[in-house]
Formats: structure tokens, C-alpha cells, sequence
């Protein structure tokens, strides 16, 4: 079947989102390279910080939480615009706090802030890839590493010229609003009706990647009233199908989330005799997974906490790397801080060049295949960090750590996006909430294991971790009707 443009409107909405993404990694990594400036302006010892950061991350916890509902409720675009605009407008409060306290609060609503969006946005990209028909979600992840690698690039020239912290900041927040200003009208409308009552059908095996329709009577990819589902073959296909504008207009449709259908491929057995293979679906679809009864929820509720599962494993081993790479290496090798910040390196570029070539891989072998053969090459990388006493093969590890992960989270994430309850971006929540403990819970860990271990002996956790993921990797694939309907 040959791939045609997708609708102006879908592209301009993907890029718009890009932005979002890139925004969000600006605005962190800017509030990350000022750390040591703006603890030593308002008079923070390590301590304190060390317990202003917990408290941070508690609360961008507690907005993860808060975001779930309020995006069913209100839309994925609605709350990415009010979550953006309150981080934007967050990062100007370290650069004036004077004390401990007036930093600790500014904090809070920082990582408030930082946890809403991050359910929001992501939920918004889980709209746009089910607009696409095809894997897109790792390219997000892709723009928020790069924009927290040019935050950190402005932030480390500013605080070399000299500039003040407020001027800094103040242009990130004027630079932020206008990127908000200019993102968020191209965002497609009104998410939770479509993210929320999706159902993704998968009536064949991995890999085909299937997306269910947006919303409306008709196929929103064709709307003639065909269905479009992908096939193995059409996943190879590297642009999707347009949609219509109409099929996108701001209306709300929650009030009959059931109007909503995976694009199973019409055939003998759901058509009469005498229909023609290609008539048009009935406007009425048949029952998906919010229709199924009391055995959904239970259903639903084991498979948020699977995927919330792998999502704390991958996140931890992240966060290990993020936090311990370095010292890794430099302790095991003895090397100069230099060299060691290498393995950093390594990690972060192969994490982040892997999310721009995932979603390739994702739609021609599926997300089963992402998450299980990218955990197992990240047990391998980290297996080379705890057997080998040679700098190149240590890095090498670190780095094939970095290619590993690169494409796990995206995909839970996704699959977390398309279980076919009524509450999507609630379930989406959860799943943060439990990897986001899991990249704080990681590094410690590793410290409180360094007292009793070497530091190279810990890094067997995190390779445990890669392994137990690449075990429970089809926790991530789609779901098919028959298991949702049971």
C-alpha cells in the first residue's frame, strides 16, 4: 500500500510538540548547570540541597499524580499548555530566592510543574503517534535530550561571561512563554477523548504496530469508513495515511468514548454474507475494553503495574549511569576526572542518537522487540562495566548501555497510552509515578551498596534489572480484542 502525507494539521501538531519536548530539557538542564550558583546565593549547604532536591522530587511526584485526571478530564493540550507556562514561569523563583526556605518552595513548584508536563505532553504525543498509525514516540524523547544538551550549553556560556543568574533565567522563561505561545494552538484538541477511550487491536503477533482511530463515526485515516489498520507491510511504510481536518475539530466526544474502535481490517467473519469487502464499517463499532465490564479494570490495573514495573527498572538504570558512570570508571581504572567523564558521554549521545532510530526499528519489528532485545544489550553493556579492567571496553559497555535504553521508555510510555480504559492519561501517571522512583531510587541505591561492595560489583543491580525487563518485555505489546474483552 503506498504511504501518502500526513495532514498539514498532524505534521504541524508533531512539530509543535518537538518543541514542547526540547522546551522541557531546556528548562531543566538550564536549573541544573546553575546549581552550585544559585545554593551559594541562597547561603545552601550540601545537605540541605540533597533534601531540597528529595523534596523536589516529591512533588513533581505529586503533579504526575494531579496530571493523570486533569488530562482525561481536560485534554492533553489544555493541561500541556498550563504545565509548560507554570515550569516556564517557575524557573525565575531560584534565581531570586535568598534562603533555604524561599529555594525549598520555589522547588516545589518547579517540580510540580516538571511532573504535570511530563504526563501531558507525553499524553499528547501518545494522540499524535495514534494520528501517525506508526511509532513516533521516541522521536519526542529524542528533542527532550537535545534540549536539555542546548540548555546546558547556554547555561554553562552565560555563567562564563559572567551574567546574572536572573538574566539568565529570565531569558529562558521569555524564550519558554514564546515557544508556549507559538507550540500549543498546533497541539490537536481535546486528547482525552481519544487517548482515553482508545483501544489498540493487534489481531496478528508482533511486530505490526496497530493505533486505533482518533474519533468520530468514520476511519479518521481515510474517513470513507475503511479501516486503515496497519499491517506488518504497511508498518514499513515510513509516513502514515492523513488525517481529515474534520476528523480533528475541538468536539468533545467523551460523552461516548465507545464511538472510538481499533481499525481491525474488515473480513468475512464480522461481515454478512453479502457485503462487499471493502463496505464501510457500521457507525456503531463493536464493544472495546471500556465496554467489557467489571474484568476490565482489574485487567487494566495489573498491566499499569507491569509496565510501571519495567518503567522503574529502565529509569533506575538511567539513573545509575546518569549518577555513577563516571565515578565507575574513574575508581575501577584509576583515570583523571577527564577521561572519566567519557562514559557519560558515551551513554548520553548513544541514548540520544538510539530515540531518533527507534521508532524505525519499533515499527518494523514492534515494541515487544524494542524493550526486550534493548534490555538485554543494556545487561551486556553493564556486564562489560563489571568484568572488564580495560578503559575501552568500559566505555564501550557504558555506551551500549546508552543504545539499550534508549528506546524502552518510549515504548512503555506508549503502551501505557493505549491499554483502552476510559482513564488513559491517569494510567499514564502511574506509570511515571513508579519510573520516576525508580531514576531517584537507582543512584541511591548504588550508594547505599557502595559501603558494603565495591562500586563495580553494584553495577550487577542494574544489570539484574535489564535482564528481569527483557523477561517481562511483553508486558509493552498491544493489546488484542480477545484479551480485552475477557
Amino acid at each position: 500500500m503506498a504511504a501518502t502525507t500526513p495532514a498539514p494539521r498532524i505534521r504541524n501538531a508533531r512539530l509543535a510538540l518537538f518543541a514542547v519536548f526540547g522546551l522541557n530539557g531546556m528548562l531543566s538542564a538550564v536549573w541544573i548547570v546553575h546549581i552550585p550558583a544559585v545554593t551559594g546565593r541562597a547561603s545552601v549547604s550540601p545537605t540541605t540541597l540533597g533534601m531540597l532536591i528529595l523534596l523536589m522530587a516529591a512533588c513533581a511526584i505529586i503533579g504526575m499524580q494531579a496530571a493523570g485526571p486533569l488530562a482525561d478530564r481536560l485534554g492533553s493540550r489544555t493541561l500541556t499548555a498550563a504545565a509548560a507556562t507554570l515550569l516556564a514561569l517557575a524557573l525565575l523563583g531560584p534565581a531570586y530566592a535568598a534562603s533555604p526556605v524561599t529555594l525549598g518552595l520555589t522547588l516545589c513548584v518547579f517540580g510540580f510543574a516538571n511532573g504535570a508536563i511530563d504526563v501531558s505532553m507525553n499524553a499528547q504525543a501518545v494522540h499524535i503517534e495514534r494520528a501517525y498509525a506508526r511509532p513516533i514516540m521516541s522521536a519526542f524523547h529524542a528533542f527532550f535530550s537535545c534540549g536539555g544538551f542546548l540548555g546546558s550549553a547556554f547555561g554553562a556560556a552565560t555563567q562564563h561571561a559572567h551574567w546574572p543568574i536572573h538574566l539568565t533565567f529570565g531569558l529562558s522563561t521569555a524564550f519558554g512563554l514564546a515557544t508556549i505561545g507559538a507550540a500549543i494552538p498546533r497541539l490537536l484538541p481535546h486528547a482525552e477523548s481519544t487517548v482515553a477511550g482508545a483501544h489498540t487491536a493487534d489481531p496478528g503477533p508482533e511486530p505490526a504496530q496497530h493505533f486505533p482511530a482518533i474519533s468520530g463515526d468514520t476511519d479518521p485515516i481515510r474517513g470513507d469508513g475503511q479501516s486503515t489498520a496497519p499491517t506488518a507491510r504497511d508498518t514499513a511504510a515510513p509516513i502514515a495515511k492523513p488525517i481529515p481536518d474534520a476528523a480533528l475539530a475541538p468536539e468533545r466526544t467523551t460523552d461516548d468514548p465507545m464511538a472510538q474502535r481499533a481499525g481491525a481490517q474488515p473480513g468475512p467473519a464480522r461481515m454478512g454474507g453479502g457485503e462487499h469487502p471493502h463496505a464501510p464499517r457500521p457507525l456503531r463499532p463493536e464493544p472495546i475494553a471500556a465496554e467489557a465490564g467489571a474484568d476490565a479494570a482489574p485487567r487494566i490495573g495489573r498491566k499499569v503495574l507491569a509496565l510501571g514495573l519495567i518503567a522503574f527498572a529502565l529509569l533506575m538504570a538511567e539513573g545509575v549511569a546518569a549518577d555513577w558512570s563516571a565515578l565507575q570508571v574513574k575508581g575501577r581504572l584509576g583515570v583523571d576526572a577527564g577521561t572519566a567523564a567519557l562514559a557519560f558521554t558515551g551513554f548520553s549521545l548513544a541514548m540520544t542518537l538510539g530515540r531518533f532510530g527507534t521508532d524505525r526499528v519499533s515499527g518494523r519489528f514492534g515494541r515487544v522487540a524494542i524493550v526486550r532485545w534493548g534490555t538485554l544489550l543494556a545487561a551486556i553493556g553493564f556486564g562489560l562495566v563489571v568484568t572488564s579492567g580495560r578503559l575501552p571496553l568500559t566505555l564501550l559497555g557504558w555506551t551500549l548501555c546508552g543504545v539499550g535504553l534508549s528506546g524502552g521508555v518510549p515504548q512503555v510510555f506508549t503502551a501505557a497510552g493505549n491499554l483502552g480504559s476510559g482513564t488513559a492519561a491517569t494510567d499514564m501517571s502511574r506509570v511515571f509515578g513508579l519510573g520516576y522512583v525508580g531514576l531517584l531510587a537507582g543512584p541511591a541505591i548504588i550508594g547505599w551498596l557502595d559501603k558494603a561492595l565495591p562500586l563495580t560489583a553494584a553495577m550487577a543491580v542494574p544489570l539484574l534489572a535489564m535482564l528481569l525487563c527483557a523477561w517481562g518485555a511483553h508486558a509493552v505489546a498491544a493489546p488484542t480484542r480477545a484479551s480485552a474483552d475477557r
